[in-house]
């Protein structure tokens, strides 16, 4: 299948500090790539690149065939579905309206209609949570919530960064359950930051490793165990004690 998702020689400074070091990396229609390194490897900035809130300073970049610096922001931020490190939540409207938010922004049809169907795929009862503000659920409930919303509008692509990072250990085995389903039932493409090797190794088709900027190897995870390609990747490997 073609790239979903293409990051081509991509660069990106913050005063003196490289954030992204020619990068390139592509996701195949389908797929899942989880990428994985150190806080400041250059993860999350990879990942804004593919919706805008990152714009590099070299390369291109590109979602389904199309380059985004030729794309209207907020038009790609509305197909491409987006969950944020702390869920981003608007914590002035209740989770039905939260949930519902793009669809209403695309004129689609019957948006609160859409918002309960992405409520149930993410195993939330509509009846019992429509009407709840994010504080009065728990930590779980309301990543659930940004899952749901992310799935509303039904994107063919969805943007995932550290979105289980804060979870207790129970909740978060559950939504990755919750994830793994979604994945199978929509065919979704998704690009998933995460801090967890083992996580990266259930969840993604593939693994990028990240380290100062660069990818250090990009492979399955069980190539990742068995043939680490860096002594970075070696390094990694056993400090989350995941082996071969």
């Amino acid at each position: 299948m073609g790239a979903a998702l293409a990051a081509r020689e991509v660069s990106k400074r913050y005063g003196a500090i490289v954030a992204l070091d020619r990068v390139s990396l592509e996701v195949r229609q389908g797929e899942c790539v989880a990428l994985i390194g150190e806080s400041g490897s250059g993860k999350t900035t990879l990942l804004r690149c593919f919706n805008r809130l990152t714009d590099p300073d070299a390369g291109v970049v590109v979602v389904q065939g199309d380059d985004v610096s030729a794309s209207d922001p907020v038009d790609l931020r509305r197909r491409v579905g987006y969950v944020p490190q702390d869920g981003g939540l608007l914590p002035h409207w209740p989770i039905g309206r939260n949930v519902a938010l793009v669809p209403w922004l695309r004129g689609m049809n019957d948006p609160p209609a859409l918002a309960d169907q992405a409520l149930r795929l993410v195993g939330l009862d509509p009846a019992a949570m429509a009407n709840r503000w994010p504080r009065e659920l728990s930590g779980g409930q309301r990543q659930r919530a940004a899952v749901a919303r992310a799935l509303a509008a039904r994107p063919d692509i969805v943007l995932l960064d550290e979105p289980f990072g804060a979870l207790d250990a129970i909740t978060r085995a559950d939504l990755q359950s919750t994830f793994l389903e979604l994945r199978r039932e929509l065919a979704l493409t998704a690009l998933l930051v995460t801090h967890d090797l083992a996580e990266a190794c259930l969840l993604a088709d593939r693994i990028a490793v990240m380290h100062q900027g660069r990818l250090e190897q990009v492979a399955p995870p069980g190539e990742l165990r068995e043939a680490p390609a860096t002594a970075y990747v070696r390094t990694l490997l056993a400090r989350a004690r995941v082996v071969g």
